[in-house]
């Protein structure tokens, strides 16, 4: 008698144990398919950032748009070394460029960052309140 009940519960035990292991595979699959979604995510965001970047400075070859920004922020560095009367020149402009709104320090911002391709850089001038 205890032979008759051994083998259905036997059999129980090992359609239930044959379950969970099912259940587990199919959880391990389910995170690596997850795990490898994210990564393919990942690495197309990374590859479309470069990409911009590369066109952005491909672009800007030919272009004195760069030269131009970078003699005009020279502009305060130099005349910070003129003496008494170039430090005021610089300390009246930064303080009226203070008074601008928003929107056109953000638009400064990004036509610096995108100048010199740098993507990035974008999100500092965003967080300006």
């Amino acid at each position: 008698m205890i032979q008759a009940l051994l083998g259905p519960i036997g059999a129980l035990a090992s359609t239930w144990l044959s379950s969970k292991v099912e259940t587990k595979a199919a959880e391990t699959r389910m995170k690596v398919s997850e795990a490898d979604a994210k990564a393919k995510i990942m690495l197309s965001a990374a590859t479309s950032e470069a990409d911009w970047e590369k066109i952005m400075a491909q672009g800007t070859q030919n272009s004195w748009k760069d030269e131009y920004l970078v003699g005009l922020f020279s502009i305060p560095l130099i005349l910070s070394f003129c003496g008494e009367s170039g430090r005021k020149i610089v300390e009246d402009g930064f303080a009226a460029l203070s008074t601008m709104p928003d929107w056109y320090s953000y638009t400064l911002g990004v036509i610096v960052a995108s100048s010199f391709a740098v993507r990035s850089a974008t999100k500092f001038f965003g967080g300006k309140k």
